[in-house]
């Protein structure tokens, strides 16, 4: 019989898992630190860009207010207070977009530290976990007492 059709449920998560990813290196697992998101700067970074679109549709209702109120006499404020709109939007709008470039960072260095760690372990051929001493080292899948050195 096939272990896949009547095999246990967690034979075939297993099964699945390994389907997904068939080049994973069992001997250097990846940790779920490595994996997680960095989802307060993505919020951050939409926070910002959110807030430069406020800023412009501000300027723009007070573009409209002053010429409706004071016509072209509102013209050379208007301007000042465009200018300086249009910048802060701007900054703001830049630091969403640098807050996503350190998300991306993060991510280029948490796969640099997943890579050197599958090196080192391809170079040394060890897990690169060295256990206590005086705690049980595993060979062939069962634990063996440490002798005295």
């Amino acid at each position: 019989m096939d272990t896949k059709t009547t095999g246990s449920p967690a034979t075939t998560v297993e099964d699945q898992r390994h389907a997904h990813n068939p080049k994973r290196d069992p001997a250097m697992p990846v940790r779920l630190a490595d994996l997680e998101p960095y989802v307060g700067l993505g919020y951050l970074s939409k926070l910002f860009k959110l807030m430069a679109v406020i800023l412009l549709l501000l300027l723009v209702s007070e573009i409209i207010t002053g010429l409706v109120t004071q016509g072209a006499t509102s013209i050379p404020t208007l301007l000042g207070e465009m200018s300086r709109l249009v910048v802060l939007a701007g900054l703001l709008w830049g630091s969403g977009d640098l807050a996503l470039l350190l998300i991306d960072m993060g991510h280029d260095v948490r796969a640099t530290r997943i890579l050197l760690g599958r090196q080192a372990l391809h170079q040394t051929g060890s897990t690169g976990i060295t256990p206590p001493s005086g705690s049980p080292r595993v060979e062939g899948g069962s634990f063996v007492e440490r002798g005295p050195r």
